[in-house]
């Protein structure tokens, strides 16, 4: 009965080992793929833009229109001004102090919305390219490199996802890659 047990147990271990060693253990940054992707440049553009196009020319007009409608409600010619129009224009200045007060926050959010939508379709890219790239190589689990702290040996698929993408690696990531699978130049 014992060297059943123990049989059962060897067994169980030798399989379960098999089963581990079948594994195919891969990881990526996939911010820094996303990083070298050449569609990221423009959408970087087009932020900046955004923000001197937009942005700025926001925050002006909201600025000039405070001081234009403080000018009317409380300048020298405020009295010809009948008492329930400077009430409304109180209200909307109201709105106009809340906005340039928090202008710095309403910015940010707006430039990190703008940021999402440009480029959420790169991301997506990468991450197809991810999935091509360990079906085709026989990877059971990747993983984005920032997440842990100590990770298992794995291989650095990022080349691989460069090559995929038709993407040059840039010299400094290059070299930064601990344990690359294949150099990007290498078919």
């Amino acid at each position: 009965m014992k060297k059943m047990k123990l049989l059962m147990i060897i067994s169980g271990l030798l399989i379960a080992g098999s089963l581990c060693a079948q594994n195919k253990i891969g990881y990526i940054s996939l911010d820094n793929m996303v990083g070298i992707m050449p569609e990221t440049a423009k959408a970087d553009t087009l932020i900046q833009h955004f923000q001197v196009d937009s942005l700025q020319p926001r925050y002006t007009y909201t600025l000039s229109e405070y001081m234009r409608k403080d000018s009317i409600v409380n300048g020298k010619d405020s009295l010809k001004t009948p008492a329930a129009v400077r009430e409304q224009i109180r209200r909307e200045m109201q709105n106009s102090a809340y906005e340039l007060q928090n202008w710095q926050a309403i910015a940010q959010q707006a430039m990190e919305n703008k940021q999402s939508e440009l480029l959420a379709p790169i991301y997506k890219k990468v991450i197809d390219a991810i999935k091509e790239v360990s079906k085709e190589k026989g990877y059971t689990h990747v993983f984005n490199k920032e997440v842990f702290l100590v990770a298992p040996d794995a291989d650095d698929i990022l080349p691989l996802v460069a090559q995929k993408l038709k993407v040059t690696l840039p010299p400094q990531v290059h070299q930064g890659l601990s344990n690359p699978v294949v150099k990007p130049n290498e078919n």
